[in-house]
C-alpha cells in the first residue's frame, strides 16, 4: 500500500456494479486502502462520520444519490471540497463530461477503461494534491 509519510493512502470507491467494483478492489487495494460503497448516500454519511479519502472515484449512475449529485454535494461543503474526485462512468458523451468537470470532478474516464491508465490518471491528481505515490 502506498503511503505519505507512515499514514496509508486512502480510496472511496461510489459504484454499484459488482464486477466493477471486484476490478477496482483487485486492482487498487495493493496502493490503497480501500472503501467501496453502492451508492452515493452511503459513500456521504461515511465522509460525514469524520473518514476523508485521498481519492474518491465515482460511477454516475448509482443508486440513491447519483455520481454527480455526490459530486456537488462533495465539492458545496468546505470540509469535503479539497478530496479530489474522478468519474469513472458509461457516460461518453461530452456535454457530460463538461458538467462534471466543471461541477469540481478532476477527471473523467470512460467505460470500459485501461486500467494502467485509470491509476497514471490518478497518480497526477494526487501529485497534483501533495499526496504522491
Amino acid at each position: 500500500m502506498s503511503t505519505i509519510g507512515s499514514q496509508v493512502l486512502k480510496m472511496v470507491i461510489v459504484e454499484d456494479d459488482k464486477f466493477m467494483q471486484s476490478i477496482l478492489s483487485k486492482y487498487f487495494s495493493n496502493l490503497f486502502q480501500l472503501q467501496i460503497f453502492s451508492d452515493g448516500l452511503e459513500a456521504f454519511a461515511y465522509l460525514q462520520n469524520g473518514n476523508i479519502p485521498d481519492l474518491i472515484i465515482t460511477d454516475l449512475k448509482t443508486p440513491k444519490l447519483g455520481g454527480f449529485e455526490f459530486i456537488k454535494q462533495i465539492k458545496a461543503s468546505n470540509f469535503f471540497s479539497s478530496i479530489p474526485v474522478m468519474v469513472l462512468s458509461g457516460e461518453e458523451g461530452s456535454e457530460m463530461i463538461v458538467k462534471c468537470l466543471e461541477a469540481g470532478a478532476d477527471d473523467f474516464i470512460v467505460k470500459p477503461f485501461n486500467p494502467k491508465e485509470l491509476e497514471a490518471r490518478i497518480k497526477v491528481i494526487l501529485r497534483r494534491t501533495g499526496n504522491l505515490i
